[in-house]
């Protein structure tokens, strides 16, 4: 079942919330060090991922679909409408900073997290009439809008993982 598309204030508003939901969970998170990293985090049936490996993918997915959204904008904005963007769970690079960055403090991940919900927050802000609408292809879920990745790739995405996070907290 598709989601209703968000507007601006809508997606501003829940990751302002999510920004919020963080901070909150951190000590949390931070109190049930030390976290054992997971011996498959890739996408197969068998992995299973701990609070490093969800807080990694967060830091690393926020600059990444900040930068894919631009593209699409951009690509709208030069009458070049359907740019290929975006990659699957699969992806070599994404595995291979979520095995990296898993090992960086918790702070620092959580540091990476606030700043890059509140870049997304000032795009949000300042948007001009029409970027939103611009349209790009994805490799798995093809035809999208700059708004539809905002709203799947990154608001709804951080919900998903903040549930995550207390599923796992909750069974510790």
């Amino acid at each position: 079942m598709t989601e209703p598309p968000l507007t601006a204030a809508e997606a501003a508003d829940r990751l302002a919330a999510s920004k919020a939901a963080f901070v909150a969970i951190q000590p949390r998170v931070a109190a049930g060090e030390p976290w054992p990293l997971a011996d498959d985090f890739g996408t197969g049936p068998e992995a299973s991922w701990g609070p490093r490996e969800v807080l990694a993918h967060v830091a690393e997915a926020l600059p990444y679909w900040l930068g894919e959204y631009e593209r699409i904008v951009e690509a709208g904005r030069s009458a070049m409408e359907g740019v290929p963007f975006g990659r699957v769970a699969a992806d070599p690079v994404r595995i291979a900073i979520l095995e990296r960055d898993r090992t960086v403090p918790l702070g620092e991940l959580f540091a990476r997290i606030d700043l890059w919900i509140e870049r997304w927050l000032r795009r949000l802000a300042a948007p001009s009439a029409g970027d939103g609408g611009a349209v790009g292809f994805h490799p798995a879920r093809g035809e999208m809008t700059a708004d539809a990745v905002r709203d799947r790739m990154v608001v709804r995405h951080l919900e998903e993982h903040l549930d995550q996070l207390e599923r796992i907290l909750g069974e510790r």
